[in-house]
């Protein structure tokens, strides 16, 4: 197989090699990309003198007419050109002649290549971020469904204090919140054009890298060209990004899981986001919420297999560096995917509030307030604490619960004879109780939902952090 290379070998390379080195089986993902950064490049070279304006203009055109070709589907691969950026530059001397080799002035496959990831990135960032702002609009709707539905909270998979339903999902909304924001600060770092690094030196050519970095949306060039051609720091925040993203999607997954058990039987899973069994007919498996569970390991290890990638390399590019693009492609698929899946289970979840109701009936959910109550009344509250510990002990051998236990008897239990005892054993008082901001009180929910509302409407109204020329869904 001949290279563009080859007149520098005294023969082409083995089959099993062409095929062995080729990426243009997944980096045909870059077209897109590739021909908005060769068309800012051509422009920069007409701009500068470089290469003369009527060359420029014929070869614009061509990339464009390949870019056409590309969407319509009709554009032919060929894996003896191995990479997107040999067949974009085949195919354009194919169709406008030899001008079509001063495209390549100035411009090296490591500093093109480079600006591709970057470029894809960028983009991939905003479509992550679109999705989260769907998933976050999802919860809230759903919290605004359920400001006073009360079940219990858990630590160490034990009922612990309650909370309202409302509550537990913003804490969701907290966390996808913040993966939001992380990669918006992922894109800062990346919002840099590379071109013009050359393959590892710059370039001898007066190129106005600025130009083509306005050109491609960049805010600002690369600092050093030995950096930028083997920089892919960019790629490993957006993966490290989605693997914190995908372990948020799954602990939510993880518990959805558990509340469609009839352990828990919290929530009941659409039809349309649950299966059944092939041998048992009664059976509803939340195999959506299990699959965006499994799926988090597969993007953790792509991050990982990107560091191991990187950690070895020296100065500048290495091949080995192609192994970057399978891995963030299918990172990024696979959190869009789980995204729009979550997203989906979420809107159609059928919440079982009776259920989280008689839940909390159970497991003694109001003694740390009861042990508050004293501790406010001057018993320090270690001593609270004792004093409770012992009641619930006393319940727990007569097989009843702390607030079934008569007045008489619980002030003698707690050597604290007040009336209002029984009042700090209410599940609804004891929730009004945390009316501290950030609390789980219905107060509190209302305000962070309007904050959470507030902010969701700037986003929104904001659009996005680029102005991408791209297809929204990649």
């Amino acid at each position: 197989m001949a290279q563009q290379w080859s007149e520098r070998f005294a023969k082409p390379l083995d089959v099993l090699v062409a095929e062995f080195n080729a990426s243009i089986s997944f980096d045909q993902r870059l077209a897109e990309e590739d021909i908005a950064g060769s068309i800012a490049h051509a422009r920069m070279l007409g701009r500068q003198g470089i290469v003369p304006e009527p060359e420029i203009r014929l070869i614009v055109r061509g990339l464009e007419a390949i870019r056409e070709e590309i969407r319509a589907g009709t554009f032919q691969f060929r894996l003896d050109r191995e990479d997107i950026h040999f067949n974009i530059e085949a195919a354009l001397t194919e169709r406008i002649g030899p001008i079509a080799g001063k495209l390549h002035t100035g411009r090296s496959r490591n500093d093109q290549v480079a600006l591709d990831m970057r470029l894809f990135v960028r983009s991939a960032i905003d479509g992550v971020r679109r999705a989260l702002r769907v998933m976050i609009q999802a919860l809230l709707e759903r919290a605004e469904e359920h400001t006073r539905t009360v079940l219990p909270g858990y630590t160490h998979m034990q009922r612990a204090q309650p909370i309202i339903l409302a509550h537990h999902l913003l804490a969701y909304g907290e966390m996808f919140r913040r993966d939001y924001g992380r990669l918006g600060d992922a894109y800062h770092r990346l919002d840099e054009s590379p071109l013009g690094s050359g393959a590892l030196a710059g370039t001898t050519f007066p190129l106005d890298r600025a130009y083509v970095a306005h050109e491609l949306g960049f805010s600002r060039i690369t600092r050093n060209s030995l950096d930028a051609v083997s920089d892919r720091d960019f790629a490993l925040e957006f993966l490290a990004a989605l693997a914190v993203l995908s372990v948020h999607l799954s602990r939510l997954a993880e518990e959805l899981v558990l509340w469609s058990s009839q352990e828990f039987r919290f929530v009941i899973f659409d039809d349309a986001y649950a299966t059944g069994s092939s041998m048992m007919p009664q059976k509803k498996n939340p195999d959506t919420a299990e699959l965006v569970r499994g799926k988090t390991g597969r993007i953790i290890g792509h991050l990982v297999s990107l560091l191991v990638v990187l950690k070895g390399l020296p100065l500048a590019y290495n091949k080995d560096l192609q192994e970057d693009k399978e891995a963030l492609f299918d990172a990024y698929d696979t959190a869009i995917a789980c995204l729009r899946i979550l997203e989906g289970i979420m809107r159609t979840l059928i919440f079982q509030p009776e259920r989280m109701r008689e839940a909390t009936r159970a497991g003694d959910l109001t003694a740390t307030d009861l042990a508050d109550y004293l501790a406010a009344r001057s018993i320090p509250f270690r001593e609270a604490h004792g004093m409770v510990s012992r009641a619930v002990r006393y319940a727990e051998e007569h097989n009843c619960l702390l607030e079934d236990i008569p007045l008489v008897q619980l002030q003698e239990l707690l050597g604290f004879p007040d009336e209002h005892l029984l009042d700090m054993l209410n599940i609804d008082q004891a929730v009004a109780r945390r009316n501290v901001p950030g609390g789980t009180s219905p107060l509190q929910v209302e305000y962070a939902l309007l904050e959470a509302r507030a902010w969701l409407t700037q986003e929104q109204s904001a659009g996005g952090i680029t102005s991408s020329a791209f297809p929204e869904d990649r």
